[in-house]
């Protein structure tokens, strides 16, 4: 174990042959659904001795006995069963590390947050407006592993896909001096950060008139471009760079909703001579101890064939949390298009990536006006899951939208419940609850959408119950057995027990799918590197993906953050 950077081609194929294996031997772990605990009996799906094992911990000990993998003075209170400890211990095994030595041990909050727990004192005053305290630690350890990028590469450009209200953009552009285009999808969060943006540079301004002989922070010499358009994951990276020259441009901080820009996006124009498609080394075989070039030889052709000033349109891709397929996009356009030089990714939402089995999972909505764009290159129309060949490859590869799901939740932040013995571990056992009596009366509302009720920890039962069944049209006064309601919250524990192993899954369900981006990048002739560059505790989703395609380099190079 230890701080997780790279792993070579070989360990990469095996560790996905070691996750596969597992994850599909307990895959009736991670495709449960907490909310079925009492109406498919979960507990007694489980082996007798596991039950015995586990039916008495008390919350700390769950804890320390299953979820927190640095935790060393186990004290089991009884004989637990080879087939648990075996469980336990290999999925902690298999998952990357999550911990930076960088975030001070096992401190909730990084050390950047003692003094005030809602400014980081790392980062600039006018970069915390609006601005909560997770994301001020993203956009500042993020932002400055994207300068190394650029310092290595030589590129000054980066382009933000799915840059929300601009944060990350903002710290890129007016904090670390890099010309910044930035992509989103959502016009009023694009309206917003275009706002943000006039308000720091007033801010920047005023700065200026204060000290008399310049900033701490100097005025940029262009403001960043912001972008209102959808990335549609099957078009080519052609089709991304006609993107980047503005439509919908939010340029030089003015908004124009009413249509395209007038105005292009400088340092995009599409050279002449770019050939109609990028070759890629499709040699995924090449001896591992080969040192394979990263760009391409007709990448260096269409080097050759740009004017003088080709160079001048690199760039540099980053995505912070980047939901669902927009993450593996990022990749393949990194992969494929000559013009982009490096890549930090850091993934979220990946119950929204779309596979085989949920090619189209809930909560995947295309924009209307997007939808029926010109059909893209049928080899372009690959999935978000998995990504790489040997993934594909391997038999029980296949991650359900449930598990996938489960690889979004926050475990420290569970650990933390259980040890603190939160109010909140009620609210599953509430929701298994209510699903029994939902199904008692109307079995085809089974996994019935309740969304959540606000405070249900602080309600008791039946009061939660009168709220969600109004939500799923069942009279909020239908009768509960009042036996059956205390016999199930005397379960609790069992439910907070099951919860927690599945949740042991978590980790690991995450680590296969980066895994796979990682073998996706390395058949494609690129090394990568996977960085816990945040405070897991702080933001569960703490894994950047970094890649370079300058000549030479190589995992065995870190850029470190």
């Amino acid at each position: 174990r230890g701080r997780m950077w790279s792993l070579s081609a070989e360990q990469q194929r095996d560790l996905a042959l070691k996750l596969t294996t597992f994850l599909s031997h307990y895959s009736h772990l991670s495709d449960s659904y907490i909310i079925e605990f009492f109406s498919e009996d979960l507990w007694n799906s489980l082996p007798t001795s596991w039950q015995t094992a586990l039916q008495d911990l008390t919350y700390p000990q769950v804890a320390d006995l299953l979820l927190d993998v640095s935790h060393k003075d186990r004290r089991y209170p009884s004989v637990w069963p080879l087939s648990l400890l075996a469980y336990r211990a290999t999925a902690h095994a298999l998952a990357f590390p999550r911990e930076h030595q960088q975030d001070g041990g096992g401190s909730v909050k990084p050390e950047e947050f003692l003094k005030n727990e809602s400014q980081s004192s790392l980062l600039g005053h006018i970069f915390r407006k609006h601005v909560k305290p997770k994301k001020q630690h993203e956009i500042r350890k993020l932002g400055v592993l994207v300068k190394k990028l650029c310092d290595h590469t030589g590129c000054d450009r980066v382009v933000d896909m799915g840059s929300g209200q601009g944060h990350l953009t903002r710290f890129l552009s007016f904090g670390l001096g890099l010309s910044v285009t930035a992509i989103e999808a959502d016009h009023v969060l694009v309206a917003t950060a275009t706002k943000f943006d006039g308000e720091l540079l007033q801010a920047l301004e005023k700065e200026n008139q204060k000290k008399n002989s310049g900033s701490l922070l100097p005025v940029p010499s262009s403001m960043p471009h912001h972008l209102a358009c959808w990335v549609n994951p099957k078009a080519s990276w052609e089709a991304f760079i006609q993107q980047l020259q503005a439509s919908d441009c939010v340029s030089e901080g003015v908004l124009d909703p009413s249509g395209p820009s007038k105005k292009r996006l400088r340092g995009f124009e599409l050279k002449e001579g770019l050939p109609v498609h990028c070759t890629r080394s499709q040699d995924s075989n090449k001896d591992k101890h080969e040192e394979v070039p990263a760009e391409t030889s007709s990448q260096q052709s269409v080097r050759r064939e740009g004017t003088t000033n080709q160079s001048h349109s690199d760039f540099i891709l980053t995505g912070l949390h980047a939901c669902g397929d927009l993450s593996s996009t990022l990749l393949r356009h990194f992969i494929n298009c000559p013009y982009v030089r490096g890549i930090t990714s850091v993934a979220c939402c990946y119950m929204k990536i779309t596979t085989v089995e949920n090619p189209s999972p809930p909560g995947l909505v295309a924009p209307p006006e997007t939808a029926s764009e010109s059909d893209p290159d049928p080899a372009l129309t690959q999935f978000g899951y998995p990504m790489s060949s040997w993934v594909h490859g391997l038999v029980g590869h296949q991650l359900s939208y449930k598990a996938r799901e489960g690889a979004c939740h926050a475990v420290e932040d569970y650990v933390r419940r259980l040890r603190e013995g939160s109010e909140l571990l009620k609210t599953h056992c509430y929701r298994a609850m209510l699903e029994t009596f939902i199904r008692d009366t109307r079995p085809e509302l089974r996994r019935a959408g309740i969304q959540t009720i606000k405070k249900a920890h602080l309600l008791p039962f039946t009061e939660y119950a009168r709220l969600g069944l109004v939500r799923v049209g069942l009279p909020p006064d239908m009768a509960l057995d009042p036996g059956r309601v205390e016999a199930m919250l005397k379960q609790q524990g069992r439910v907070v027990v099951f919860f927690s192993l599945a949740l042991l899954m978590s980790p690991v369900v995450e680590s296969l799918v980066l895994l796979d981006r990682m073998i996706y990048l390395q058949e494609n002739g690129v090394d990568s590197q996977l960085v816990p560059l945040f405070n897991p505790n702080f933001s569960p989703r703490n894994f950047v993906l970094v890649a370079l395609k300058s000549r030479g380099w190589s995992s065995k190079q870190q850029i470190n953050p």
